[in-house]
C-alpha cells in the first residue's frame, strides 16, 4: 500500500560523521543440525538506512536478527556492531551493545499483564535507574505521542488492536533511545490501511531519529514504502541486494518470480 511519504525521497541521508557501518554481516554461516540457514551472508547497514530482508519462509531471515541482537552465534564469519564482534562477547558488555538496540517482535510481545503505560516503562525501570520515577513517566508520554497513542496509556494490550499494539511495542522499542532498530514483520497480521498506518510510522521515526534499522518482511509493499535497500535471501545466501528497482529489473529466475507473486 503506498504511504503518503514519496519514496524516492523518504530516506534522509546518512549524517557524514559517522560513515562506518553500525552493522556488519561478514560471511556468515549458520545450521542447525544437518540444517543449513544461512550460507556465508554479508550484509552492511549504515546510520539512516533501513535494510528490508525479504524471502520465502525458513530462508533465515528471524535467524539473522537473532545473530544480531547475540541470542545466536555464527558458525563462522562475523557480526559486528560499531565494528566490534560480538561472538563471544562477555555478558554485561553484550548487554551494553543491546541497549543501543530496539527490537519489535512480530506480535508486539507485549506483557499481557501490564498496561501500555507500564509496558513501555518496562525497559526504563530496568536500564534507566538514574530516572526519577516523574521522568520516566514524562518519557512514556513522549514515546506514546510520537507513535501516535496519546490516549488509552491505561489500558491493558488485551483491550487494544493489533495495530495500536505494534504501537506501543515501537514505544517500547525507542525507550532506551537506541542506534539500532530491528523489526520483525512489523505489519504481520495487519489490514491494509493499519499496515500503512505502520510503514508511515516507522518513516517518519526513522526520519527523525536516523537510526540502522533491518526489517524483516514477507511484505513486500511494506519494505519497497520503507526501505533504503532491499536483500532477498535464497536457500541461505543473499540472491539480489539493492533498491526496489534493482530487483525489478533483475533477470535472476528467483527474484522475477518472488516479485511476481508478492
Amino acid at each position: 500500500m503506498a504511504t503518503t511519504y514519496d519514496i524516492a525521497t523518504k530516506q534522509a541521508e546518512p549524517r557524514q560523521d559517522s560513515l562506518a557501518p553500525i552493522i556488519t554481516v561478514e560471511n556468515v554461516y549458520k545450521s542447525f543440525g544437518s540444517l543449513k540457514v544461512l550460507n556465508g551472508i554479508s550484509l552492511r547497514v549504515n546510520r539512516g538506512e533501513t535494510l528490508a530482508v525479504l524471502g520465502r519462509s525458513g530462508t533465515g531471515k528471524s535467524v539473522l536478527l537473532r545473530l544480531i541482537i547475540g541470542l545466536d552465534t555464527p558458525d563462522s564469519g562475523s557480526v559486528c556492531i560499531h565494528g566490534q564482534d560480538i561472538a563471544g562477547l562477555a555478558l554485561d558488555r553484550m548487554g551494553d551493545i543491546r541497549k543501543k538496540m530496539g527490537f519489535l517482535f512480530q506480535q508486539a510481545a507485549l506483557y499481557d499483564s501490564l498496561t501500555v503505560r507500564e509496558n513501555v516503562t518496562f525497559p526504563l525501570e530496568h536500564h534507566r535507574r538514574d530516572m526519577s520515577k516523574s521522568e520516566r513517566s514524562d518519557r512514556v508520554t513522549q514515546l506514546l505521542v510520537e507513535v501516535g497513542l496519546d490516549g488509552g496509556i491505561d489500558r491493558m494490550p488485551s483491550d487494544i488492536s493489533g495495530g495500536m499494539q505494534k504501537r506501543v511495542g515501537l514505544a517500547r522499542a525507542l525507550a532506551l533511545e537506541p542506534e539500532i532498530l530491528l523489526l520483525d514483520e512489523p505489519t504481520a497480521g495487519l489490514d491494509p490501511i493499519s499496515s500503512g498506518e505502520i510503514d508511515e510510522l516507522i518513516l517518519k521515526l526513522q526520519k527523525e531519529r536516523q537510526m540502522a534499522s533491518i526489517v524483516v518482511t514477507h511484505d513486500m509493499h511494506s519494505a519497497r514504502a520503507i526501505a533504503s535497500r532491499i536483500a532477498l535471501l535464497d536457500g541461505g545466501d543473499v540472491a539480489i541486494e539493492g533498491s526496489f528497482e534493482d530487483l525489478q529489473k533483475s533477470d535472476i529466475g528467483f527474484v522475477k518470480e518472488f516479485l511476481q507473486h508478492s
